[in-house]
């Protein structure tokens, strides 16, 4: 578990006595609160890399915007990548509360972005190579994502938490909307039929990577004890997806599709789903930005954070004025 912080000024030490005392007892806390130094800068890089794979998610969609099959398609697809923009915006304005007092910003974020200091979900850096990749994005992949987000609705930090019930309420349309491409599919022409498995057999490591290594020996980079420790969430990474297991693979075999484990059972007597771990080393590499589309999204990003500069500019000269 954390190792439990001590502080040489007795007045600081009884602040995180209390902190955690009030915490335990369900006590919420807002930006103005004292807290913990590991607190705040966990919480800081939880909710960047948040704010910021809502926006590079938005990526491998926007990708298929021109290329929906339908007008009806299309639309569906805009709203969702312009929920998922509004989504990273509201978390990137959660984050910069939490950095004014340490003397960081907006723009703090996103150079660590383009460094390489700040990480975003793996599924990000995937190619989408088909249309059916467009449906298990929304399906799947934002089907584990309400899954880790319902898992911190109550949030011992309160401003996170109000933004993440926003948030999961819209990601349920989301996996709909996804979940309905996935059944046309399924349902449609054999050749479709195969797009849809071949698409799920890509996928299916990053869905398990998604979640996050079992535990700390398993990469040695797990935080998950740190989030526990301070009620910022409730479950490990296992878990979660244990019940992403339970939740998704009945539905996905009653398409008619086939799990790419052969593996992959349910043990009714300890209620855990045996599987295939994906291969951490590769999980690594990817978040590392080594992944097969991390160069190009993140090119994407930066191309249009430069490009919008003068607007930031301008935004910061009226801010003066007033």
């Amino acid at each position: 578990m954390a190792v439990e912080m001590k502080y040489d000024d007795p007045i600081q030490q009884k602040k995180y006595e209390d902190f955690l005392s009030h915490i335990e007892s369900g006590g919420k806390i807002e930006a103005d609160d004292w807290m913990p130094e590991d607190y705040r800068n966990t919480l800081i890089k939880l909710i960047s890399m948040h704010a910021i794979s809502e926006i590079m998610g938005a990526l491998p969609e926007k990708e298929w915007t021109p290329k929906a099959p339908s007008l009806k398609r299309k639309l569906g697809i805009m709203a969702k990548v312009q929920d998922e923009m509004g989504h990273g915006q509201l978390l990137l304005r959660v984050a910069e509360d939490l950095m004014k007092p340490i003397g960081k910003n907006r723009e703090d974020i996103m150079r660590d972005l383009f460094s390489g200091d700040l990480k975003f979900h793996n599924v990000f850096h995937m190619k989408t190579k088909t249309w059916a990749d467009a449906g298990l994005v929304g399906w799947l992949v934002d089907g584990a994502a309400i899954i880790t987000q319902t898992n911190m609705l109550d949030a011992s930090y309160a401003p996170y938490a109000r933004a993440l019930k926003r948030i999961a309420a819209e990601e349920v349309f989301h996996a709909q909307h996804g979940e309905a491409i996935i059944m046309a599919l399924s349902e449609g022409t054999e050749q479709q039929k195969e797009m849809v498995q071949e698409a799920l057999t890509r996928w299916w490591p990053a869905l398990l990577m998604f979640f996050g290594p079992p535990s700390a020996k398993t990469t040695g980079t797990s935080k998950q004890d740190t989030t526990i420790k301070y009620k910022i969430r409730k479950n490990t990474n296992e878990e979660l997806r244990q019940y992403f297991f339970t939740k998704y693979v009945p539905r996905v075999l009653s398409l008619g599709l086939t799990i790419p484990d052969e593996t992959i059972s349910y043990n009714e007597a300890t209620g855990e789903w045996t599987y295939q771990q994906p291969d951490w080393s590769e999980f690594k590499q990817i978040i590392s930005n080594n992944g097969p589309m991390s160069k190009e999204r993140l090119r994407l990003r930066k191309l249009s954070y430069d490009n919008n500069e003068w607007v930031r500019e301008a935004l910061g000269a009226t801010a003066i004025l007033q």
